[in-house]
């Protein structure tokens, strides 16, 4: 596929929340120019196009996956369908951005990696916070030894989220759930600083209408140290992270995973110094991971090194294991 003028055009599969903050992020980029949006509604298709003065309203995901004019698609629909519309997007020739988590389990990720291979085409798991400018200062103070070695990490991520019964995240059939829907962030932020774990430990708490996990709480250990999360929709958290090591201790301000903020910490007492850290995002946050797809298909390549193909199949090795203790399985799998 050609890129003429070194734009991408992108087309938005599903029309959500997520899809109106990727969106707004969207217009700020200038090598992107966005096509068109479909959902499973043509109605809905139709006004999220129209909001945000968009040339095309596709009936249907479908629609939107033959038109040959887009190079790539942003997937922003339940988790459960995530892999299907990716594979399927890949097929007709798209390079793909899709929201976390990439899929529900190993096999589709596995499944979706394939397409990206023998399709040649781009695929990144849009996990944003991996692109937030703090965090990735953060990851280059580890690297540095500005705290010494990292042995314990400690983040979380709850919030009160009550949508009624009939919505997706309390729905098995849709992947619902703390998990996958929250519990993916401090999960990420563990693996990037300590490496794949050699001992998980999980325990949630599920729904007894639903099957859905509302609160899930996890151990991770490895070869570094150890990490305590916790994910959660029926109380707000702190919503800070927590990351020390030998010489000092860096604390990411809530909301860590989108935070513009931070401070490393050395000494105790009266020897305690306080540095404090500031990098502003760019947008709703969103821009990193959009300027990333635009410079890895520039180099006709079909995967990020900040975060790779390996990173997404790592990452939901993790998740499938703490899915089995906490005893949260889809009808679909």
């Amino acid at each position: 596929m050609a890129l003429k003028n070194k734009i991408l055009k992108w087309g938005i599969l599903g029309v959500g929340n997520m899809a109106h903050n990727f969106v707004h992020d969207l217009l700020l980029v200038p090598e992107a120019k966005v096509l068109g949006a479909a959902s499973r509604s043509a109605d809905k298709s139709k006004k999220f196009a129209s909001q945000y003065q968009l040339p095309n309203s596709y009936e249907n995901y479908e629609q939107l996956l033959v038109d040959s004019t887009i190079d790539i698609v942003y997937i922003a629909t339940p988790h459960h369908n995530h892999a299907e519309l990716a594979i399927k997007a890949m097929e007709c020739g798209k390079h793909v951005l899709c929201e976390k988590p990439l899929a529900v389990n190993k096999i589709q990720v596995q499944q979706m990696v394939s397409t990206s291979v023998t399709q040649n085409k781009f695929l990144m798991e849009a996990l944003w916070s991996r692109f937030n400018p703090c965090i990735n200062l953060v990851f280059d103070h580890i690297k540095n030894g500005d705290i010494g070695e990292v042995n314990y990490i400690n983040a979380d991520f709850g919030l009160v989220i009550d949508k009624g019964a009939g919505h997706r995240i309390h729905h098995l059939d849709t992947a619902g759930g703390a998990l996958l829907e929250l519990g993916v962030y401090p999960v990420f932020l563990a693996y990037s600083i300590l490496g794949m774990p050699t001992k998980i430990l999980a325990s949630g708490k599920l729904d007894k209408q639903t099957g859905t996990d509302i609160q899930t709480g996890i151990i991770l250990k490895s070869a570094k140290g150890i990490a305590s999360l916790y994910a959660g929709f029926n109380s707000e958290s702190d919503m800070i992270a927590k990351i020390y090591g030998t010489e000092g201790r860096i604390y990411l301000d809530p909301y860590w995973h989108e935070t513009e903020t931070y401070s490393i910490t050395k000494g105790n007492d009266a020897d305690t110094i306080v540095q404090e850290y500031s990098s502003p995002r760019k947008g709703k946050g969103f821009v990193g991971e959009i300027e990333e797809c635009f410079k890895c298909i520039m180099k006709k390549e079909i995967q990020s090194t900040l975060w790779s193909h390996a990173d997404s199949l790592n990452l939901i090795s993790i998740m499938d294991d703490i899915r089995d203790q906490v005893g949260l399985r889809y009808p679909f799998e």
